[in-house]
């Protein structure tokens, strides 16, 4: 079956044109449509996650069974919300300008910006490679996490990370995090502070792959559990 869908604002912007038509198996879903979209349209894949759709004009949800001529809206977050952009984990590769100009504001003085690159080397082995695992959802609840603290520590003025997933070639960026600021100095600390806290409880795996084809996942920092509060003893 036959499905237009409409793009709005950015997704228009990146694909050039205010429709397309997608040719999809009958009984596909709304969910189908977004992963038919991201095989066909790489270049707006990262962003589909951030995406409600609507058909007939009505908001519905990813099991909404589609029909033969169903005109579908792509509908981003809307103007003045959240920018769940800024905060990604995404197998495609990471463009740092991109990020720099989301993250950067007219009261802005400085940015800092931390490129993490996949090494050839790691504790005396020659390593031909990276494979990152994560659990995405719960990753860029807890990228959100640190940014919420940075700014309670930093009067910044934005801040987004990127990480990947997925395998790395030696030399390819593996997180990016850009903090902006009105004086360097705070986006320097800042920046330093969230990359060291991602490091700590942002749930990305990294395993090395050695020259000779073998590999480990590297150690990495113990996460602590909430403790059980205490019940109250009745009086």
């Amino acid at each position: 079956m036959k499905v237009h869908v409409r793009l709005f604002a950015g997704l228009q912007d990146l694909l050039g044109q205010r429709n397309v038509t997608l040719e999809l198996a009958d009984g596909a879903t709304v969910s189908h449509l977004r992963e038919q979209l991201g095989r066909e349209y790489p270049v707006i894949s990262p962003f589909l996650s951030t995406l409600v759709c609507a058909v007939d004009e009505e908001y519905v949800p990813g099991d909404h069974a589609l029909r033969d001529g169903d005109d579908v809206a792509l509908i981003p977050p809307v103007s003045g919300g959240a920018e769940p952009e800024l905060f990604r984990v995404t197998s495609e590769p990471l463009d740092p300008q991109r990020l720099v100009e989301a993250v950067r504001r007219d009261e802005s003085g400085a940015v800092a910006l931390f490129y993490g690159v996949a090494r050839n080397h790691s504790e005396g082995r020659r390593v031909s490679a990276l494979e990152y695992d994560a659990y995405p959802a719960m990753a860029e609840r807890k990228l959100r996490e640190v940014a919420d603290e940075v700014r309670a520590r930093w009067p910044i003025t934005g801040i987004g990370v990127w990480h990947r997933t997925g395998r790395l070639a030696i030399g390819e960026t593996s997180l990016l995090v850009a903090v902006s600021a009105a004086h360097r100095q705070q986006a320097f600390e800042a920046c330093q502070y969230a990359v060291d806290r991602i490091k700590q409880i942002v749930p990305i795996w990294k395993k090395e792959i050695w020259e000779d084809g073998a590999g480990a996942w590297a150690a990495g920092h113990p996460v602590e559990a909430p403790q059980r509060a205490e019940a109250k003893p009745e009086a």
